[in-house]
């Protein structure tokens, strides 16, 4: 998209592709979502999630609004850049960075979810590298956040094998109930040590022009 270019932004690895959430990918990765195949047991998001939303139709159309407000708000507090994982030319999940006062603190978060029939073959953790070479190679990052419900194998897993550290624990209401997360912390140099040579930054630079990283 030659006149919003961070739409342009692309992350590959040997077994996967980080696009810019473009409308044309949202509306081909809404059949999983209108689906259920955001749904996990335990439930891995807190409140307040549109996945949680019974109504098919309805889901998508919260998840869809919550994307298109986010993806137009690049404030030096705070922005997000959302991208769909493509994996074999399909789209199977999404993968989100959020940077707070990026240019004070150089920290970033990341969110993901990957389709039900495409977990468990190692494509979340090669999402999760994926993001975090954009966030340290591409943008500068000193450090990279993330949290996960205390009974979410799956994602504090992935921190874990990745050089995450643990960082202490927090709450959060899930499906109205209060549930304890783990918090984990990447320093630049825990990910300096698990840093790959194989995953490919494209179109990076619109970053550095539109985002406020400095």
């Amino acid at each position: 998209m030659k006149n919003y270019p961070l739409l342009d932004v692309r992350v590959s690895t040997p077994r996967l592709e980080l696009r810019a959430a473009t409308d044309d990918l949202l509306d081909q990765l809404a059949e999983s979502v209108r689906a259920g195949k955001t749904h996990a047991e335990p439930a891995p998001y807190d409140d307040p999630m549109s996945f949680y939303e019974t109504d098919p139709d309805l889901r998508v159309a919260k998840w869809l609004r919550a994307i298109w407000r986010r993806r137009g708000s690049v404030d030096p507090d705070a922005w997000r850049l959302y991208f769909v994982v493509m994996a074999a030319g399909r789209p199977v999940g999404e993968q989100s960075l959020t940077g707070v006062d990026f240019a004070t603190l150089g920290t970033v978060t990341t969110f993901s979810w990957l389709s039900t029939d495409e977990r468990g073959r190692g494509l979340g953790r090669e999402m999760r590298s994926a993001i975090l070479h954009l966030a340290f190679a591409g943008l500068g990052a000193k450090e990279a956040a993330s949290d996960a419900f205390v009974d979410n194998g799956g994602s504090n897993g992935i921190s874990r094998a990745l050089g995450y550290e643990p960082n202490g624990f927090d709450w959060a209401t899930r499906r109205g109930e209060p549930a304890l997360l783990n918090r984990w912390r990447l320093t630049r140099a825990g990910w300096e040590r698990h840093r790959r040579d194989d995953i490919q930054l494209h179109n990076v630079e619109a970053c550095h022009a539109l985002l406020p990283l400095a």
